[in-house]
């Protein structure tokens, strides 16, 4: 299968100012998703998009020197990430070079165990899905059969919509939440707009990898993680 890796890379953070570029160890933040899109055997191509000078920069360093500069309009605040990676694929496109599925890595997940991505990918492969994410499991206390929206009236009903809470902890369903590691879904499918498809595939992450930089606090544990994690 061929597989676009898409390491979106916008220059307009607020949470950790120029986090993308910003050393986390004795490297950019971004060169932990290049190096681990590197090192995986199965990935045919690696883009980072980005509408940023510097972190073009950065990435070149990293011999991963972006095509193309991501538009101003694809860089905002609220830009969904799969109109980036349409961006990506139509540009790819353009130049008559096509592929079966992209790979989103995120470079505010840094750290990923050696040889995951590949393992992923042999999943999402052998599972036929329109797509694969990678997840960590919820803690019981969280589960969503165990949550309240609150109603119009101000009262509060289960999330799930069930009618009786799920009383012993013995008796839910196992539930997951996307780690932000890795996500695969098939061109087609992004083409159409969406990441997840009519089918999804799963792995579970090494919770020890896990962090998602979105603020200083996030930066700080990310950088207590960084020895384990060379990129």
């Amino acid at each position: 299968m061929k597989i676009l890796a898409i390491i979106p890379a916008r220059g307009g953070s607020k949470g950790v100012p120029k986090k993308n570029i910003k050393l986390l160890g004795k490297m950019p933040l971004i060169e932990y998703s290049i190096n681990a899109a590197k090192a995986s055997s199965k990935i045919t191509a690696i883009v980072v998009s980005t509408d940023d000078a510097e972190i073009a920069i950065a990435a070149e360093v990293c011999g991963c020197k972006p095509p193309f500069v991501r538009p101003s309009e694809l860089a905002q605040d609220d830009t969904a990430s799969i109109e980036v990676v349409r961006h990506a694929i139509a540009f790819y496109e353009s130049q008559g070079v096509f592929f079966e599925a992209i790979c989103l890595l995120q470079p505010t997940t840094p750290f990923r165990a050696k040889g995951f991505i590949d393992e992923a990918i042999q999943k999402f492969i052998a599972s036929g899905a329109d797509s694969l994410v990678s997840v960590l499991p919820i803690p019981h206390e969280y589960n969503p059969h165990w949550a309240f929206e609150e109603r119009e009236t101000g009262l509060l009903k289960i999330a799930t919509g069930e009618s009786h809470i799920i009383s012993r902890r013995q008796e839910l369903p196992k539930a997951y939440h996307r780690d932000g590691s890795v996500y695969l879904t098939k061109i087609e499918v992004a083409k159409s707009g969406s990441f997840y498809g009519n089918s999804i595939a799963f792995i579970e992450s090494n919770a020890a990898c896990y962090v998602n930089i979105d603020t200083m606090q996030d930066w700080e544990k990310a950088a207590r993680m960084v020895d384990q994690f060379k990129g």
